[in-house]
């Protein structure tokens, strides 16, 4: 088991969760929720948040459906996950996607479970969600002894050179 903290996202619409584990890889905790109103504004905001917590990897849930297929969610969150890649590149820190099916909802269940209402728990839902992505890749990588999900590759150049948003 690799050693330092990661970072989970769970990408959506109106808001980006965020999620990190112990420098020991073994337990994930949520951490905040950041408004997407700004493509841009959200992701700088993960990058502060990995360099205040001296995050190596950042993993970001792919939100594939019940059939393993993509979805217009799916390419929202890989495009997130490119960017992300390539504003994190300086510091080397690496993004990694891994498949997210279901998180949302055991996040709802667990916080259900809890007592939260899930119009009182909106916006930490996301870091639930964020949370169980985490884990989930946590887990793996504890039991089988491999990094969760593929690499995601940044973009040639800094962030907003070349590219359009």
């Amino acid at each position: 088991m690799r050693s330092g903290v990661r970072l989970g996202v769970d990408v959506g619409k109106a808001r980006v969760g965020i999620a990190r584990s112990d420098k020991h890889g073994m337990l994930a905790t949520p951490v905040e929720t950041v408004a997407r109103d700004l493509p841009s504004g959200s992701i700088a905001r993960v990058v502060e948040i990995a360099a205040e917590l001296e995050a190596f990897e950042v993993v970001v849930g792919l939100p594939l459906n019940m059939r393993g297929e993509r979805t217009l969610s799916t390419d929202d969150a890989q495009d997130f996950a490119e960017d992300l890649a390539t504003a994190l590149a300086p510091r080397s820190i690496s993004v990694r996607l891994v498949d997210e099916r279901l998180s949302t909802v055991s996040a709802q269940s667990q916080l259900r479970q809890a007592g939260k209402k899930t119009k009182q728990s909106r916006n930490i839902i996301d870091q639930a969600a964020a949370v169980v992505i985490l884990q989930h890749a946590l887990d793996i990588e504890r039991a089988r002894g491999e990094v969760a999900g593929t690499e995601v590759e940044p973009q040639s150049g800094p962030l907003g050179e070349g590219t359009q948003e």
